[in-house]
Protein backbone atom coordinates (compact mmCIF):
# COMPACT_ATOMS: atom_id res chain seq x y z
CA UNK A 1 0.00 0.00 0.00
CA UNK A 2 1.51 3.48 -0.95
CA UNK A 3 0.41 5.16 3.17
CA UNK A 4 3.52 5.73 5.25
CA UNK A 5 4.09 8.11 7.71
CA UNK A 6 6.85 10.09 5.94
CA UNK A 7 3.86 10.55 3.03
CA UNK A 8 0.54 10.43 4.56
CA UNK A 9 -1.58 11.02 1.38
CA UNK A 10 -5.14 12.22 2.20
CA UNK A 11 -8.26 9.98 0.47
CA UNK A 12 -8.54 11.90 -2.45
CA UNK A 13 -5.13 10.96 -3.80
CA UNK A 14 -5.02 6.86 -1.67
CA UNK A 15 -8.04 5.55 -3.09
CA UNK A 16 -6.55 6.57 -6.86
CA UNK A 17 -3.58 4.03 -6.28
CA UNK A 18 -3.84 1.24 -8.57
CA UNK A 19 -3.89 -1.57 -5.20
CA UNK A 20 -7.28 0.10 -4.32
CA UNK A 21 -8.14 0.48 -8.02
CA UNK A 22 -7.53 -3.07 -8.35
CA UNK A 23 -9.63 -3.55 -5.12
CA UNK A 24 -12.61 -1.81 -6.02
CA UNK A 25 -12.90 -3.87 -9.13
CA UNK A 26 -12.59 -7.20 -7.38
CA UNK A 27 -15.37 -6.14 -5.02
CA UNK A 28 -17.77 -4.55 -7.81
CA UNK A 29 -17.22 -8.07 -9.93
CA UNK A 30 -17.71 -10.45 -7.26
CA UNK A 31 -20.34 -9.04 -4.72
CA UNK A 32 -22.41 -6.39 -6.60
CA UNK A 33 -24.23 -8.32 -9.07
CA UNK A 34 -22.85 -5.94 -12.49
CA UNK A 35 -24.85 -5.54 -15.49
CA UNK A 36 -23.63 -5.21 -18.62
CA UNK A 37 -22.38 -1.27 -18.83
CA UNK A 38 -23.79 -0.89 -22.33
CA UNK A 39 -27.62 -1.94 -20.59
CA UNK A 40 -26.63 0.65 -17.40
CA UNK A 41 -26.00 3.00 -19.90
CA UNK A 42 -28.93 3.02 -21.91
CA UNK A 43 -31.26 3.10 -18.51
CA UNK A 44 -29.46 5.63 -17.67
CA UNK A 45 -30.03 8.10 -20.69
CA UNK A 46 -33.75 6.78 -20.49
CA UNK A 47 -33.52 7.72 -17.09
CA UNK A 48 -33.78 11.61 -18.34
CA UNK A 49 -36.46 11.65 -20.96
CA UNK A 50 -40.52 12.93 -20.83
CA UNK A 51 -41.16 9.32 -20.88
CA UNK A 52 -39.42 8.58 -17.61
CA UNK A 53 -40.28 11.82 -16.10
CA UNK A 54 -43.74 11.18 -16.47
CA UNK A 55 -43.68 8.09 -14.70
CA UNK A 56 -41.34 9.47 -11.95
CA UNK A 57 -43.89 11.82 -11.22
CA UNK A 58 -46.52 9.40 -11.13
CA UNK A 59 -44.72 7.33 -8.14
CA UNK A 60 -47.12 7.35 -5.22
CA UNK A 61 -45.24 4.23 -2.50
CA UNK A 62 -41.51 5.34 -2.39
CA UNK A 63 -39.78 8.72 -1.75
CA UNK A 64 -36.36 9.42 -3.02
CA UNK A 65 -33.69 11.82 -1.72
CA UNK A 66 -36.49 13.65 0.51
CA UNK A 67 -35.32 17.26 1.09
CA UNK A 68 -35.95 17.22 4.21
CA UNK A 69 -35.44 15.69 8.09
CA UNK A 70 -37.43 14.48 10.77
CA UNK A 71 -39.01 15.91 13.58
CA UNK A 72 -37.02 15.54 16.56
CA UNK A 73 -34.00 17.48 14.96
CA UNK A 74 -36.24 20.36 14.90
CA UNK A 75 -36.57 19.76 18.23
CA UNK A 76 -33.37 19.97 19.52
CA UNK A 77 -32.77 23.28 17.43
CA UNK A 78 -35.52 25.08 19.58
CA UNK A 79 -34.16 23.48 22.87
CA UNK A 80 -30.33 24.71 22.72
CA UNK A 81 -31.69 28.09 22.10
CA UNK A 82 -32.65 28.88 26.27
CA UNK A 83 -30.99 29.43 28.95
CA UNK A 84 -29.09 26.34 30.18
CA UNK A 85 -30.89 23.97 28.77
CA UNK A 86 -30.73 20.30 27.20
CA UNK A 87 -32.34 18.11 24.92
CA UNK A 88 -33.65 15.14 26.03
CA UNK A 89 -35.21 13.12 23.25
CA UNK A 90 -36.58 9.79 24.15
CA UNK A 91 -35.55 7.10 21.71
CA UNK A 92 -32.62 5.27 20.66
CA UNK A 93 -28.64 6.47 21.32
CA UNK A 94 -28.51 6.39 17.14
CA UNK A 95 -31.18 8.67 16.86
CA UNK A 96 -29.74 11.13 18.54
CA UNK A 97 -26.50 10.47 17.20
CA UNK A 98 -27.48 11.74 14.16
CA UNK A 99 -29.59 15.00 14.80
CA UNK A 100 -26.29 15.96 17.14
CA UNK A 101 -24.19 15.28 14.19
CA UNK A 102 -26.57 16.53 11.37
CA UNK A 103 -26.29 20.69 13.25
CA UNK A 104 -22.52 19.75 14.36
CA UNK A 105 -21.28 19.20 10.29
CA UNK A 106 -23.37 22.13 9.31
CA UNK A 107 -21.94 24.86 11.54
CA UNK A 108 -19.03 23.28 12.35
CA UNK A 109 -19.97 23.11 16.21
CA UNK A 110 -20.20 21.07 18.99
CA UNK A 111 -24.07 20.07 19.53
CA UNK A 112 -25.13 18.92 22.95
CA UNK A 113 -28.04 16.21 23.43
CA UNK A 114 -28.67 13.30 25.52
CA UNK A 115 -31.19 10.19 25.26
CA UNK A 116 -33.32 8.11 27.22
CA UNK A 117 -31.53 4.92 25.32
CA UNK A 118 -34.24 3.13 24.61
CA UNK A 119 -33.58 -0.61 23.06
CA UNK A 120 -35.74 -3.27 22.20
CA UNK A 121 -37.25 -4.38 25.63
CA UNK A 122 -38.32 -0.48 25.88
CA UNK A 123 -39.91 -1.04 22.34
CA UNK A 124 -41.94 -4.21 23.85
CA UNK A 125 -42.68 -3.07 27.52
CA UNK A 126 -42.70 1.03 26.98
CA UNK A 127 -39.99 3.25 27.74
CA UNK A 128 -41.20 4.69 31.12
CA UNK A 129 -38.14 3.09 33.27
CA UNK A 130 -35.87 4.84 30.71
CA UNK A 131 -37.21 8.54 31.45
CA UNK A 132 -37.19 8.17 34.90
CA UNK A 133 -33.80 6.80 35.15
CA UNK A 134 -32.64 9.71 31.93
CA UNK A 135 -33.92 12.54 33.70
CA UNK A 136 -32.63 11.79 37.02
CA UNK A 137 -29.05 11.33 35.23
CA UNK A 138 -29.21 14.14 32.70
CA UNK A 139 -30.53 16.24 36.03
CA UNK A 140 -27.34 15.02 38.18
CA UNK A 141 -24.67 14.70 35.41
CA UNK A 142 -25.07 17.80 33.47
CA UNK A 143 -26.89 20.37 36.05
CA UNK A 144 -29.30 21.77 33.42
CA UNK A 145 -31.81 24.41 34.62
CA UNK A 146 -34.47 23.15 31.96
CA UNK A 147 -34.65 19.34 30.31
CA UNK A 148 -36.59 19.96 27.12
CA UNK A 149 -38.17 16.62 26.10
CA UNK A 150 -39.06 15.21 22.34
CA UNK A 151 -39.58 11.95 20.80
CA UNK A 152 -38.59 9.65 18.28
CA UNK A 153 -40.22 7.19 16.24
CA UNK A 154 -39.92 4.13 18.56
CA UNK A 155 -41.70 5.89 21.61
CA UNK A 156 -44.01 7.39 19.27
CA UNK A 157 -45.11 4.09 17.34
CA UNK A 158 -45.25 2.43 21.10
CA UNK A 159 -47.25 5.59 22.50
CA UNK A 160 -45.41 6.29 25.26
CA UNK A 161 -46.98 9.51 26.92
CA UNK A 162 -44.52 11.78 27.94
CA UNK A 163 -47.02 14.02 30.10
CA UNK A 164 -47.26 11.34 32.15
CA UNK A 165 -43.98 9.42 32.26
CA UNK A 166 -42.75 12.81 33.44
CA UNK A 167 -45.31 13.24 36.02
CA UNK A 168 -44.10 9.98 36.69
CA UNK A 169 -40.34 10.63 37.06
CA UNK A 170 -41.00 13.50 38.79
CA UNK A 171 -42.56 11.41 41.86
CA UNK A 172 -40.06 9.02 41.56
CA UNK A 173 -37.43 11.88 42.60
CA UNK A 174 -36.08 12.05 39.03
CA UNK A 175 -35.82 15.83 39.22
CA UNK A 176 -37.73 18.31 41.57
CA UNK A 177 -41.51 18.52 41.56
CA UNK A 178 -41.25 22.49 40.30
CA UNK A 179 -38.38 21.65 37.68
CA UNK A 180 -38.80 22.93 34.48
CA UNK A 181 -39.32 19.89 31.58
CA UNK A 182 -40.63 21.05 28.55
CA UNK A 183 -42.05 18.27 26.23
CA UNK A 184 -43.30 17.72 22.62
CA UNK A 185 -44.20 14.24 21.10
CA UNK A 186 -42.87 14.33 17.82
CA UNK A 187 -43.11 11.86 15.31
CA UNK A 188 -40.40 11.20 13.53
CA UNK A 189 -42.21 9.32 10.68
CA UNK A 190 -44.50 12.62 9.75
CA UNK A 191 -44.16 15.87 9.06
CA UNK A 192 -40.29 17.16 8.92
CA UNK A 193 -37.57 19.20 11.12
CA UNK A 194 -40.01 22.78 10.70
CA UNK A 195 -42.93 20.70 12.27
CA UNK A 196 -40.56 19.46 14.81
CA UNK A 197 -39.39 23.18 15.39
CA UNK A 198 -43.57 24.44 15.62
CA UNK A 199 -44.37 21.64 18.46
CA UNK A 200 -41.18 22.32 20.43
CA UNK A 201 -41.58 26.05 20.35
CA UNK A 202 -45.49 25.56 21.67
CA UNK A 203 -44.39 22.92 23.98
CA UNK A 204 -41.79 25.35 25.69
CA UNK A 205 -44.35 28.11 25.18
CA UNK A 206 -47.13 25.95 26.75
CA UNK A 207 -45.50 24.82 29.69
CA UNK A 208 -44.41 28.46 30.59
CA UNK A 209 -48.05 29.93 29.68
CA UNK A 210 -50.33 27.38 31.07
CA UNK A 211 -48.45 25.37 33.44
CA UNK A 212 -48.07 21.77 31.33
CA UNK A 213 -46.91 18.51 33.28
CA UNK A 214 -47.86 20.01 36.68
CA UNK A 215 -44.68 22.06 36.61
CA UNK A 216 -45.77 25.76 36.26
CA UNK A 217 -48.67 28.07 37.27
CA UNK A 218 -50.45 29.48 35.17
CA UNK A 219 -49.69 32.86 34.08
CA UNK A 220 -52.22 35.83 34.22
CA UNK A 221 -51.60 37.90 31.36
CA UNK A 222 -50.42 41.78 31.51
CA UNK A 223 -49.89 43.10 28.37
CA UNK A 224 -46.51 45.29 27.82
CA UNK A 225 -45.08 46.94 24.81
CA UNK A 226 -42.46 44.01 24.42
CA UNK A 227 -42.20 42.30 20.77
CA UNK A 228 -41.57 38.45 20.62
CA UNK A 229 -39.49 36.84 17.73
CA UNK A 230 -39.89 33.63 16.73
CA UNK A 231 -36.83 32.63 13.58
CA UNK A 232 -38.13 29.44 12.88
CA UNK A 233 -35.51 26.54 11.63
CA UNK A 234 -32.83 28.52 10.29
CA UNK A 235 -29.44 27.57 8.97
CA UNK A 236 -27.91 31.04 9.09
CA UNK A 237 -29.48 31.21 12.54
CA UNK A 238 -25.66 32.69 13.80
CA UNK A 239 -25.82 35.72 10.84
CA UNK A 240 -29.50 36.26 10.89
CA UNK A 241 -30.48 36.81 14.59
CA UNK A 242 -27.46 38.85 14.88
CA UNK A 243 -28.69 41.05 12.02
CA UNK A 244 -32.15 40.82 13.71
CA UNK A 245 -30.68 42.50 17.16
CA UNK A 246 -29.14 44.97 15.29
CA UNK A 247 -32.03 45.79 13.47
CA UNK A 248 -34.13 45.72 16.66
CA UNK A 249 -31.49 47.90 18.26
CA UNK A 250 -31.53 50.54 15.43
CA UNK A 251 -35.04 51.01 15.68
CA UNK A 252 -35.00 50.95 20.03
CA UNK A 253 -37.54 48.02 19.96
CA UNK A 254 -38.17 46.18 23.17
CA UNK A 255 -38.08 42.65 22.22
CA UNK A 256 -37.44 38.56 23.45
CA UNK A 257 -36.15 36.38 20.62
CA UNK A 258 -37.56 33.27 21.62
CA UNK A 259 -35.28 30.09 21.59
CA UNK A 260 -31.89 32.38 20.50
CA UNK A 261 -29.09 29.67 19.51
CA UNK A 262 -27.04 31.94 17.74
CA UNK A 263 -24.75 31.95 20.57
CA UNK A 264 -24.83 28.32 20.71
CA UNK A 265 -23.53 27.58 16.63
CA UNK A 266 -20.74 30.23 16.90
CA UNK A 267 -19.17 29.50 20.32
CA UNK A 268 -15.20 31.25 20.53
CA UNK A 269 -11.98 28.88 20.97
CA UNK A 270 -10.76 30.94 24.39
CA UNK A 271 -10.33 27.94 26.78
CA UNK A 272 -13.80 27.92 28.07
CA UNK A 273 -16.15 25.26 26.97
CA UNK A 274 -19.92 26.59 26.88
CA UNK A 275 -22.36 23.69 26.61
CA UNK A 276 -24.88 26.33 27.52
CA UNK A 277 -25.06 29.28 25.80
CA UNK A 278 -28.81 29.57 24.71
CA UNK A 279 -30.01 33.40 24.95
CA UNK A 280 -33.24 33.56 26.03
CA UNK A 281 -33.51 32.62 29.64
CA UNK A 282 -36.26 30.88 30.99
CA UNK A 283 -37.92 34.04 33.07
CA UNK A 284 -38.17 35.65 29.41
CA UNK A 285 -39.77 32.73 28.00
CA UNK A 286 -42.21 32.82 30.86
CA UNK A 287 -42.86 36.69 30.86
CA UNK A 288 -43.08 36.74 26.36
CA UNK A 289 -46.82 35.84 27.69
CA UNK A 290 -47.38 39.36 28.41
CA UNK A 291 -45.82 40.92 24.82
CA UNK A 292 -48.23 42.73 22.59
CA UNK A 293 -47.11 40.77 19.50
CA UNK A 294 -45.61 38.02 17.97
CA UNK A 295 -43.06 38.07 14.76
CA UNK A 296 -42.42 34.58 13.36
CA UNK A 297 -39.97 35.00 10.19
CA UNK A 298 -41.16 31.60 8.97
CA UNK A 299 -44.91 31.03 9.10
CA UNK A 300 -44.39 27.13 8.08
CA UNK A 301 -42.32 26.66 11.09
CA UNK A 302 -45.15 27.88 13.39
CA UNK A 303 -48.43 26.93 12.25
CA UNK A 304 -49.29 26.10 15.42
CA UNK A 305 -47.08 28.40 17.30
CA UNK A 306 -49.16 31.40 16.17
CA UNK A 307 -52.80 30.83 16.75
CA UNK A 308 -51.52 28.86 20.21
CA UNK A 309 -49.83 32.45 20.79
CA UNK A 310 -53.13 34.47 19.68
CA UNK A 311 -55.31 32.38 21.78
CA UNK A 312 -53.45 34.45 24.30
CA UNK A 313 -54.06 37.90 23.50
CA UNK A 314 -51.49 38.64 21.17
CA UNK A 315 -51.32 40.08 17.74
CA UNK A 316 -48.97 37.50 15.44
CA UNK A 317 -47.46 38.13 12.13
CA UNK A 318 -45.71 35.83 10.28
CA UNK A 319 -43.34 36.17 7.34
CA UNK A 320 -42.28 33.79 4.39
CA UNK A 321 -38.04 34.17 5.17
CA UNK A 322 -37.48 37.45 3.95
CA UNK A 323 -35.35 37.69 1.54
CA UNK A 324 -34.12 41.05 -0.43
CA UNK A 325 -36.17 44.38 -0.89
CA UNK A 326 -39.92 43.60 -0.53
CA UNK A 327 -39.23 41.30 2.42
CA UNK A 328 -37.47 43.42 4.36
CA UNK A 329 -39.60 46.52 3.53
CA UNK A 330 -42.78 44.37 4.68
CA UNK A 331 -41.06 42.97 8.25
CA UNK A 332 -39.36 46.72 9.17
CA UNK A 333 -42.64 48.20 8.29
CA UNK A 334 -44.73 45.37 10.73
CA UNK A 335 -42.32 46.19 13.38
CA UNK A 336 -42.58 49.85 12.83
CA UNK A 337 -46.52 49.37 13.21
CA UNK A 338 -46.61 47.20 16.02
CA UNK A 339 -43.86 49.25 18.08
CA UNK A 340 -44.76 52.66 17.17
CA UNK A 341 -41.13 53.18 16.16
CA UNK A 342 -39.63 54.92 12.97
CA UNK A 343 -37.45 53.33 10.91
CA UNK A 344 -34.16 55.02 10.97
CA UNK A 345 -32.33 56.42 8.09
CA UNK A 346 -29.16 53.71 8.70
CA UNK A 347 -31.86 51.14 7.60
CA UNK A 348 -33.22 53.33 4.74
CA UNK A 349 -29.00 53.56 3.16
CA UNK A 350 -29.28 50.08 3.73
CA UNK A 351 -31.97 49.57 1.37
CA UNK A 352 -30.67 51.94 -1.38
CA UNK A 353 -27.43 50.58 -1.39
CA UNK A 354 -29.37 47.24 -2.15
CA UNK A 355 -31.09 48.37 -4.73
CA UNK A 356 -28.07 50.11 -6.22
CA UNK A 357 -26.21 46.83 -6.39
CA UNK A 358 -29.00 45.10 -8.16
CA UNK A 359 -29.09 47.81 -10.64
CA UNK A 360 -25.60 47.33 -11.41
CA UNK A 361 -25.64 43.44 -11.83
CA UNK A 362 -29.42 43.50 -12.91
CA UNK A 363 -28.03 42.46 -16.65
CA UNK A 364 -26.52 38.94 -15.46
CA UNK A 365 -29.38 37.85 -13.42
CA UNK A 366 -32.06 39.33 -15.87
CA UNK A 367 -33.56 36.18 -17.85
CA UNK A 368 -31.57 33.49 -15.96
CA UNK A 369 -33.71 30.97 -14.83
CA UNK A 370 -33.16 29.16 -11.67
CA UNK A 371 -34.54 25.58 -9.52
CA UNK A 372 -35.45 25.99 -5.97
CA UNK A 373 -35.66 23.57 -3.57
CA UNK A 374 -35.98 23.21 0.62
CA UNK A 375 -38.28 24.29 3.42
CA UNK A 376 -41.33 25.93 2.49
CA UNK A 377 -40.46 29.33 3.75
CA UNK A 378 -37.15 29.51 2.47
CA UNK A 379 -38.24 28.44 -1.10
CA UNK A 380 -40.92 31.64 -0.88
CA UNK A 381 -38.50 34.07 0.09
CA UNK A 382 -35.99 33.20 -2.29
CA UNK A 383 -38.86 32.90 -4.85
CA UNK A 384 -39.69 36.57 -4.41
CA UNK A 385 -35.84 38.38 -4.13
CA UNK A 386 -35.59 35.84 -7.74
CA UNK A 387 -38.79 37.94 -9.13
CA UNK A 388 -36.99 40.98 -7.74
CA UNK A 389 -33.97 40.28 -9.47
CA UNK A 390 -35.89 39.91 -13.05
CA UNK A 391 -35.21 36.30 -12.59
CA UNK A 392 -37.32 33.41 -13.54
CA UNK A 393 -37.75 30.76 -10.50
CA UNK A 394 -38.91 28.28 -12.86
CA UNK A 395 -38.81 24.91 -10.47
CA UNK A 396 -39.93 25.70 -6.54
CA UNK A 397 -39.92 22.52 -5.05
CA UNK A 398 -40.61 21.11 -1.07
CA UNK A 399 -40.56 17.95 -0.15
CA UNK A 400 -42.75 19.02 3.37
CA UNK A 401 -44.47 21.84 1.47
CA UNK A 402 -48.25 21.44 1.17
CA UNK A 403 -50.99 22.70 -1.13
CA UNK A 404 -51.51 25.78 0.91
CA UNK A 405 -48.33 26.58 0.98
CA UNK A 406 -48.32 25.87 -3.18
CA UNK A 407 -50.89 28.09 -3.77
CA UNK A 408 -49.10 30.93 -1.99
CA UNK A 409 -45.92 30.62 -3.91
CA UNK A 410 -48.28 30.29 -7.42
CA UNK A 411 -50.03 33.60 -6.03
CA UNK A 412 -46.56 35.04 -6.16
CA UNK A 413 -45.61 33.72 -9.54
CA UNK A 414 -49.09 35.48 -10.99
CA UNK A 415 -47.80 38.56 -9.51
CA UNK A 416 -44.83 39.05 -11.90
CA UNK A 417 -44.49 39.02 -16.11
CA UNK A 418 -40.88 36.89 -14.61
CA UNK A 419 -43.02 34.21 -12.90
CA UNK A 420 -45.07 33.40 -15.78
CA UNK A 421 -43.72 30.13 -17.04
CA UNK A 422 -42.41 28.94 -13.54
CA UNK A 423 -43.88 25.70 -11.73
CA UNK A 424 -44.48 24.92 -7.82
CA UNK A 425 -43.81 21.22 -6.91
CA UNK A 426 -45.15 20.70 -3.02
CA UNK A 427 -44.42 17.30 -1.28
CA UNK A 428 -41.85 16.20 -4.47
CA UNK A 429 -38.19 14.75 -3.95
CA UNK A 430 -34.59 15.40 -5.28
CA UNK A 431 -35.27 12.43 -7.80
CA UNK A 432 -38.30 14.22 -9.22
CA UNK A 433 -36.04 17.77 -9.51
CA UNK A 434 -33.76 15.22 -11.25
CA UNK A 435 -36.21 14.99 -13.93
CA UNK A 436 -37.00 18.65 -14.33
CA UNK A 437 -33.50 19.27 -14.71
CA UNK A 438 -33.43 17.34 -17.34
CA UNK A 439 -36.42 17.54 -18.98
CA UNK A 440 -36.51 21.27 -18.30
CA UNK A 441 -33.17 22.65 -17.69
CA UNK A 442 -32.81 25.79 -16.41
CA UNK A 443 -29.29 27.95 -15.65
CA UNK A 444 -28.72 27.31 -11.64
CA UNK A 445 -30.45 25.48 -9.11
CA UNK A 446 -30.44 26.69 -5.63
CA UNK A 447 -30.34 24.34 -2.31
CA UNK A 448 -28.39 22.57 0.27
CA UNK A 449 -25.29 20.62 -0.18
CA UNK A 450 -26.80 17.69 -1.12
CA UNK A 451 -27.94 19.27 -4.41
CA UNK A 452 -24.17 18.58 -5.78
CA UNK A 453 -25.22 15.37 -6.66
CA UNK A 454 -28.04 16.76 -9.43
CA UNK A 455 -24.82 19.20 -10.01
CA UNK A 456 -22.74 16.23 -11.00
CA UNK A 457 -25.68 13.87 -12.46
CA UNK A 458 -27.55 17.04 -14.98
CA UNK A 459 -24.60 19.62 -15.30
CA UNK A 460 -26.66 22.04 -13.37
CA UNK A 461 -24.59 24.79 -11.42
CA UNK A 462 -25.29 24.62 -7.81
CA UNK A 463 -25.62 27.92 -5.74
CA UNK A 464 -25.86 26.82 -1.49
CA UNK A 465 -28.48 28.39 -0.02
CA UNK A 466 -30.16 26.51 2.52
CA UNK A 467 -29.75 23.66 5.58
CA UNK A 468 -27.65 21.84 5.60
CA UNK A 469 -24.48 22.29 4.11
CA UNK A 470 -21.96 20.36 4.96
CA UNK A 471 -18.79 21.01 2.20
CA UNK A 472 -18.48 24.36 2.16
CA UNK A 473 -17.49 26.67 5.82
CA UNK A 474 -19.25 29.40 7.81
CA UNK A 475 -21.92 30.06 5.37
CA UNK A 476 -23.83 30.58 8.43
CA UNK A 477 -22.82 33.36 9.92
CA UNK A 478 -23.39 35.64 7.43
CA UNK A 479 -27.23 36.77 7.47
CA UNK A 480 -29.66 36.16 4.65
CA UNK A 481 -32.55 38.43 6.29
CA UNK A 482 -32.49 42.17 6.07
CA UNK A 483 -30.68 44.71 3.53
CA UNK A 484 -27.32 43.21 4.55
CA UNK A 485 -28.31 39.63 4.24
CA UNK A 486 -30.01 40.42 0.12
CA UNK A 487 -26.68 41.68 -0.31
CA UNK A 488 -25.09 38.38 0.56
CA UNK A 489 -27.95 36.71 -1.34
CA UNK A 490 -27.30 38.76 -3.99
CA UNK A 491 -23.64 38.42 -4.17
CA UNK A 492 -23.53 34.49 -3.51
CA UNK A 493 -25.67 33.93 -6.58
CA UNK A 494 -23.32 36.31 -8.97
CA UNK A 495 -20.59 34.64 -7.63
CA UNK A 496 -21.82 31.64 -8.97
CA UNK A 497 -23.22 33.20 -12.48
CA UNK A 498 -19.46 34.61 -12.87
CA UNK A 499 -17.49 31.57 -12.14
CA UNK A 500 -20.02 29.12 -14.61
CA UNK A 501 -18.50 32.12 -17.13
CA UNK A 502 -15.27 31.46 -16.12
CA UNK A 503 -15.47 27.69 -16.65
CA UNK A 504 -17.28 28.25 -19.74
CA UNK A 505 -14.86 30.45 -21.48
CA UNK A 506 -11.72 28.88 -20.22
CA UNK A 507 -10.52 27.10 -22.99
CA UNK A 508 -7.30 29.22 -24.67
CA UNK A 509 -7.80 30.34 -28.26
CA UNK A 510 -11.20 28.46 -28.43
CA UNK A 511 -13.68 30.13 -25.91
CA UNK A 512 -11.51 32.46 -24.30
CA UNK A 513 -12.96 35.11 -26.40
CA UNK A 514 -15.18 36.04 -23.51
CA UNK A 515 -12.39 35.17 -20.46
CA UNK A 516 -13.04 38.24 -19.33
CA UNK A 517 -10.93 40.56 -16.66
CA UNK A 518 -14.03 43.27 -16.46
CA UNK A 519 -17.93 42.28 -15.39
Amino acid sequence: MPQNADNVLDHFELFRGPEYQQMLANKKKMFENPRDPAEVERIREWAKTPEYKEKNFAREALTVNPAKACQPLGAVFVAVGFEHTIPFVHGSQGCVAYYRSHLSRHFKEPSSCVSSSMTEDAAVFGGLNNMIDGLANTYNMYKPKMIAVSTTCMAEVIGDDLNAFIKTAKEKGSVPQEYDVPFAHTPAFVGSHVTGYDNAIKGVLEHFWDGKAGTAPKLVREPNEKINFIGGFDGYTVGNLREVKRIFGLMGVDYTILGDNSEVFDTPTDGEFRMYDGGTTLEEAANAVHAKATISMQEYCTEKTLPFIGNHGQEVVAFNHPVGVKGTDEFLMAISRISGKEIPEELAKERGRLVDAIADSNAHIHGKKFAIYGDPDLCLGLAGFLLELGAEPTHVLATNGNQKWADKVQKLFDSSPFGQNCNVYPGRDLWHMRSLLFTEPVDFLIGNTYGKYLERDTGTPLIRIGFPVFDRHHHHRRPVWGYQGGMNVLITILDKIFDTIDQNTIVPAKTDYSFDIIR
